[in-house]
């Protein structure tokens, strides 16, 4: 095909076309357009950073130059065409705002309208923070039973305050192999454990007396065939020459009738001699010493010192070969105010923050905490359908990535959302957060109405341990721990949309 002129010269010869003549001109015709589209541009550019430095939504000008062109890119913002990104229609959404909208999925069972429903037992606490019911089954299905395991696909439980080498099953290894679902034992190592420490129940910082009686210590042993060496032990202390006034029915020489924690009062050492030594056996022998004031002289559970309000606080009989050197201390003790006064000195200055978490449980009755954790099953299996797994439970931003976690009170059900920055994804980072979100609540820990007035402190939120919703307590108090931001990242990566329990003291 031959070229075709349409431009000719001034007599009228045709005249061959300049390449790029054409656009040059379009683009000629169209420059006051664009010199217009970039001043209103540069305009609304100045004006949106104003506003944004304002608002501290913009730290840097790429980053408001990033969040612009998210706007057409949403996969700039990890979000992908199935994640919603068209739907961005804000350029100052944040990926916060983002993940609480799209991890936003409604649960199939609301608590408050369908609560926990166990059989058998009576609701016997004042609140909840889940909807909770206990009864005797009709129609309804419960979700769990008091009792032997039964058909039926109702989770059984045990519930005992026995010691298991009294009574087997209360074993948490036995009672998995009975079947039991729910284990509720002194254990802290139960599912719901049920301790003999309460706030409520004890008058644990009660004042110290003066000590007035000649014996070093009083014994109240009633049972005079338990299951370990408490009986000799008295009688190896009478014999390292330790005056005991014993006034149960074991080498009873006080025959007169008392009030226990009255009478301790005015011992400075208290037999607390509990029928087995198993771990976290600890009864009221141990609690009704320290309320009054009287430094306990321990044989029973191995881990003793886990309930002790503070180092020195008590003495430990771990086996009859102890007995000598416990009957040295208390003499030290008795002879020396100074010394004997250090034992106390938790009295004054309040115990440990070990002693107030673990007590402070029991600030949540044991039958709410039951509710607590079936509900909390429910809601993780429910967790595991496709429609939760769909959650993108985190954002990329350019090089940084935004992680969604959920974080509960101990005691607490529902979850409070905290986000995470991978540029400071450290533990540091997260319990900095889990504080500033609390604050920003104004949240009152669940303890504050239980414990004595004077350890109630002031409306600051000081937190103890951060740990993974499902840990047991003794995990959550004693063992469990990340071992490093490493590790802690990890977990995040493995666990989308983590869920942490916190404790507060």
């Amino acid at each position: 095909m031959g070229l075709v002129f349409n431009r000719r010269d001034e007599e009228g010869l045709p005249v061959a076309p300049v390449p790029g003549g054409a656009a040059k001109r379009k683009w000629t015709n169209l420059m006051p357009f664009a010199v217009a589209l970039v001043v209103v541009a540069e305009i609304a550019f100045l004006g949106r950073l104003d506003m944004a430095k304002n608002a501290a939504m913009v730290d840097t000008l790429a980053d408001f130059l990033y969040r612009s062109r998210a706007v057409v890119d949403g996969d700039d913002l990890g979000l992908g065409a199935a994640a919603g990104g068209g739907d961005r229609n804000s350029e100052s959404e944040r990926c916060e705002e983002w993940l609480e909208r799209e991890d936003a999925v409604t649960y199939s069972r609301d608590f408050a309208k369908d609560p926990v429903f166990v059989s058998g037992g009576e609701q016997e606490w004042k609140s909840c923070s889940v909807g909770c019911k206990f009864g005797f089954s009709g129609d309804k299905k419960p979700d769990a039973a008091f009792g032997l395991p039964q058909a039926g696909g109702t989770a059984s439980i045990l519930r005992s305050m026995e010691s298991a080498q009294y009574y087997a099953e209360n074993n948490l290894a036995m009672a998995r192999r009975r079947g039991y679902s729910i284990v509720m034992t002194t254990s802290l190592s139960s599912d719901v454990p049920v301790g003999y420490f309460s706030w409520a129940e004890y008058d644990i910082m009660a004042p110290v007396q003066p000590k007035t009686e000649t014996a070093l210590a009083a014994a109240f042993i009633s049972n005079c065939g338990a299951r370990n060496f408490r009986l000799q032990a008295l009688e190896a202390l009478e014999k390292s020459n330790i005056k005991i006034d014993s006034y149960g029915g074991c080498h009873r020489n006080r025959n007169e009738r008392v009030e226990k924690v009255e009478a301790l009062k005015h011992y400075k050492f208290s037999l607390a001699f509990e029928n087995s030594n198993e771990e976290d056996y600890v009864t009221e022998k141990f609690f009704q010493s320290l309320v009054a004031g009287s430094v306990p002289v321990v044989v029973g559970a191995p881990n003793i010192l886990d309930f002790a309000p503070s180092p020195g606080s008590l003495l430990q009989i771990k086996d009859i070969e102890d007995v000598e050197s416990v009957a040295k201390s208390m003499k030290y003790l008795a002879e020396n105010p100074e010394a004997y006064n250090q034992s106390l000195r938790w009295k004054y200055e309040g115990p440990s923050d070990s002693f107030k978490a673990l007590v402070d449980m029991a600030a949540v009755h044991s039958s709410c905490r039951l509710c607590i954790h079936l509900a909390t099953e429910s809601r993780d299996k429910e967790e595991n359908s496709p429609v939760f797994k769909k959650r993108p439970c985190k954002c990329s931003r350019g090089p940084e990535t935004v992680y969604h976690v959920y974080v509960r009170e101990r005691g607490r059900f529902e979850m409070e959302s905290i986000y995470l920055r991978s540029s400071s994804l450290t533990l540091e980072a997260l319990k900095s957060a889990v504080v500033s979100k609390f604050r920003s609540l104004n949240h009152v820990p669940i303890w504050k109405t239980e414990r004595p007035e004077v350890l109630r402190g002031g409306n600051d939120l000081k937190l103890y341990r951060i740990y993974p919703v499902g840990l047991t307590q003794r995990q959550a108090l004693y063992t469990f721990s990340f071992q490093g931001d490493a590790d802690f990242r990890s977990h995040l990566e493995s666990h989308p949309c983590a869920k942490f329990e916190v404790i507060f003291v």
